[in-house]
């Protein structure tokens, strides 16, 4: 790998960043090549991610506005304070972008977090853990049929997006390929047609098993070893 290269690239990526795939004292081509690795699989993650995103927050305010006849639900909804407090601040953002607000833009507004938090226990005793349970859900197996296995999935679901979105090291998690099938399992209790969808889209197993080598080659094609480096 060209010095050259390689220098400038640690400059503008930042060292701090590559340290994370060097840390067993791979050489810079391995670095360069997990790093670029790393991308691909994150990118092969993007769309499952989204749509596993955006179908939970539709499938849970599809799911209470039948519980609370009424697609402002979040408005009688016994939500926990910290809840209420992100609608009024989703609400005042939409209203100082577009002067008016729908459900279906607060819906959009609101964070993932907020969506998997209304799987907490905090709502143990409220009604809204059946109603998603018996319409946001309603493909899961009847073991996953229970408000902890769900929260504890989209938990996992919402670490693996956090981590992808922001660019972060995932490819050495030894349970990627196990969290990638739980991510499709989740948007088939959703929808069983939004699976297919999903699936069409999916690049996620070829991107991953075929590992770093494609990277290495074509590091090593494009930026070879300045001649007489290293003497």
């Amino acid at each position: 790998m060209q010095e050259i290269f390689h220098r400038n690239i640690k400059e503008s990526v930042s060292a701090e960043r590559l340290e994370s795939y060097c840390k067993d004292g791979a050489d810079e081509c391995t670095t360069f090549a997990r790093y670029l690795w790393n991308m691909a699989v994150c990118e092969s993650l993007y769309s499952p991610l989204q749509i596993a995103e955006i179908a939970l927050r539709n499938a849970i305010h599809n799911a209470l506005s039948i519980r609370f006849n009424s697609s402002q639900w979040y408005d009688f909804a016994p939500l926990q304070p910290y809840a209420k407090d992100e609608i009024a601040q989703a609400k005042k953002r939409i209203l100082q972008k577009k002067g008016a607000f729908s459900p279906g833009d607060i819906v959009a507004e609101l964070q993932f977090g907020f969506w998997t938090s209304l799987l907490g226990k905090v709502y143990n005793n409220s009604p809204i853990p059946a109603a998603i349970l018996k319409h946001a859900v309603k493909n899961c197996h009847k073991s996953e049929k229970n408000i902890s296995a769900q929260k504890q999935r989209w938990d996992m679901i919402r670490e693996l997006r956090n981590r992808v979105f922001h660019h972060e090291r995932i490819i050495h998690w030894k349970d990627l390929k196990q969290q990638h099938e739980h991510l499709l399992f989740a948007i088939k209790w959703i929808s069983n047609d939004l699976y297919d969808l999903t699936i069409v889209l999916d690049r996620f197993s070829a991107t991953y098993d075929s590992g770093i080598i494609i990277w290495k080659d074509k590091i090593r094609y494009h930026w070879p070893k300045t001649e007489g480096a290293g003497k």
